[in-house]
């Protein structure tokens, strides 16, 4: 606490202590609004939480005494607005992080992420992923513990994507066949055996990669505001799929929900390692559409870049032209039979797939609609993914969540805080 005089008058400390004591369960519905830049002023804090504006005031002032946002008190009032200007509400700058680390199959990354989906700072890339899942997670801890010590930052917890459904409750890898890793490995244990190892604070989580894209994207990116969102992507090897119902993560009874790489798409087309033939997980990836133009993959750089540079800069090509309209097709096949058992009011694409809209929209919009009962009758709009880094940004969304679930209780300790400001 400060040593200085309070100048406030007698009796008012003791009823801003009301208001916020009232208004503790908004603590983390507040931050949420501001995290996702639902609550860019007071104003607009005090209407979605429905609470007084002095109630807003003193939620909004206990959030930023405890490092998480900012309060600018002295806004320029707009062109022609009326009444006093509201308070802007935006999140600290050099606040607290999560750790977020992303497995795949070309290599690995770490990264620091604040509050806002915000990347602080990343660690270059390892291009090697050994088949032992702990001398991966221990690398890419290691990576971020780095990090962590270079930017002096409060750590609040870690969270790691991995290319793989993950089994609820145990947090095992089912099925990370493009790593080499054996299935079922317990890659939430091991990763936060690493983390503790390391010294590092708080929780430690794992989620599939591309769970963790729309996660990310609905908060922050091409999904905000979508209320029953679709994702697809395509990374490195493989295709997965995660859908938001209701504004939040579906992710099934064990979480394996949306399982979409599994879709047949090309009943004559290449055998998958799930024992089948033409799935999707196997017709529209970067190896699928580079063994379709004719091209061998090479070492120097991702099948996802190769791929991607290959769309961008060959497309005049009659071979790569081919190629990927192909993959187009299957894509819109995989994408039509979604909608039509999913029903969302929006579709988001990541990784190729994203390239494949760009490449040709309106041939990947024409098949859904064709391939698709609601897709004739006004169709769901389809959009490019737009974080960089999507992954990583899921991934701290996971060790972030208990901080906006309850940020006193995820940040203050039990026996409470010594040197907080106090709240005005």
């Amino acid at each position: 606490m400060s040593g200085k005089a309070d100048p406030r008058p007698a009796g008012e400390g003791t009823t801003s202590r009301t208001r916020l004591d009232r208004g503790r369960g908004a603590l983390g519905p507040a931050l949420e609004l501001v995290h996702t830049g639902r609550a860019p002023t007071r104003a607009v804090l005090t209407a979605e939480l429905g609470v007084t504006r002095a109630t807003a005031g003193a939620v909004a002032a206990e959030l930023e005494a405890l490092g998480l946002i900012r309060v600018d008190a002295r806004p320029a009032a707009a062109t022609g607005s009326q009444g006093r200007p509201s308070h802007r509400l935006s999140v600290a700058e050099d606040g607290p992080v999560a750790l977020a680390a992303q497995v795949h199959s070309d290599g690995f990354r770490a990264a620091l992420v604040g509050l806002g989906g915000r990347i602080v700072a990343t660690a270059p890339g390892c291009e090697v992923v050994d088949a032992d899942p702990a001398k991966v997670l221990g690398s890419v801890v290691a990576a971020g513990a780095e990090l962590l010590r270079e930017t002096g930052r409060r750590c609040v917890g870690a969270g790691l994507a991995v290319p793989s459904a993950v089994a609820e409750p145990e947090g095992l890898a089912l099925n990370p066949l493009h790593l080499a890793w054996p299935a079922g490995a317990a890659v939430r244990e091991i990763f936060a055996e690493q983390v503790r190892a390391a010294g590092l604070e708080g929780p430690a989580f794992a989620a599939n990669d591309v769970n963790l894209v729309a996660l990310a994207e609905h908060r922050h990116g091409a999904g905000r505001g979508s209320r029953d969102l679709l994702c697809v992507a395509t990374g490195h090897r493989g295709v997965g799929g995660a859908l938001v119902l209701d504004g939040r993560l579906h992710s099934g009874s064990a979480g394996l929900a949306l399982e979409v790489g599994h879709l047949t798409v090309n009943p004559e087309g290449r055998p998958c390692h799930c024992g089948s033939r033409g799935c999707l997980d196997v017709e529209a990836d970067p190896l699928a559409l580079l063994t379709a133009a004719g091209r061998a993959p090479g070492p120097e750089m991702s099948l996802l870049r190769q791929a991607d540079d290959l769309i961008r800069g060959q497309y005049d090509d009659p071979d790569v032209r081919t190629a990927t309209e192909a993959l187009i097709d299957r894509l819109g096949l995989g994408l039509a039979g979604l909608v039509n058992i999913l029903n969302p009011d929006r579709i988001i694409l990541g990784g190729l797939h994203r390239t494949l809209l760009e490449a040709d929209p309106d041939r990947l919009r024409a098949v859904v609609a064709d391939r698709s009962l609601w897709g004739r009758s006004g169709g769901v709009p389809i959009l490019p993914c737009t974080l960089d880094h999507n992954s990583l940004v899921g991934a701290a969304e996971l060790a972030w969540q208990p901080v906006l679930d309850d940020p006193l209780g995820a940040l203050v300790p039990e026996d409470g805080p010594t040197d907080r400001k106090p709240t005005s």
